[in-house]
């Protein structure tokens, strides 16, 4: 009986290191060429650091993101009064800004956050399809002031 337990060892062993992936996807089988993550996966390009100034700019002004999968917009707020940094087309930057003119003060919402003096906050938002969108402030003046960001959205 012992002869037959010592027998399996070598089996299980192999059998858990089959088994055991540590949580990652499985890697390109070895024949294919290996390319670097950041150039080849979507992922790789899902976190973007966002600074908000008092300068009346969103830099970068402009951002490149991939449709269908979560992209993280690192915001942090450089200047000394309150920002924004709401996701929208053309139509829903006119909506914001009429809410703020109106008064009305926006609250992190999934498409949008505001940002004190000094913090830094994150949005993670997915865009569904290509094409172009802004990141705009709706502070008073500010969006009027050009604080405002292109997002081309890429398939």
């Amino acid at each position: 009986m012992k002869s037959r337990s010592l027998a399996l060892i070598p089996v299980a062993a192999v059998l858990v290191a089959a088994c055991s992936s540590s949580g990652a996807t499985p890697s390109a089988p070895a024949s294919e060429p290996s390319a670097s993550p950041a150039a080849t996966s979507p992922a790789a390009a899902t976190r973007i650091d966002v600074s908000l100034t008092d300068a009346l700019r969103i830099e970068p002004s402009s951002m490149t993101v991939p449709a269908g999968v979560p992209v993280t917009f690192v915001v942090t707020n450089t200047g000394s009064v309150e920002h924004e940094f709401s996701l929208g087309d053309e139509e829903a930057q006119a909506e914001f800004e009429a809410e703020m003119q109106a008064g009305a003060m926006r609250h992190d919402e999934p498409e949008g956050i505001s940002v004190a003096p000094g913090e830094t906050k994150e949005l993670t938002y997915t865009f569904a399809e290509p094409g172009e969108t802004l990141a705009g402030c709706h502070v008073l003046g500010h969006y009027g002031g050009g604080m405002k960001a292109t997002i081309t959205i890429t398939e």
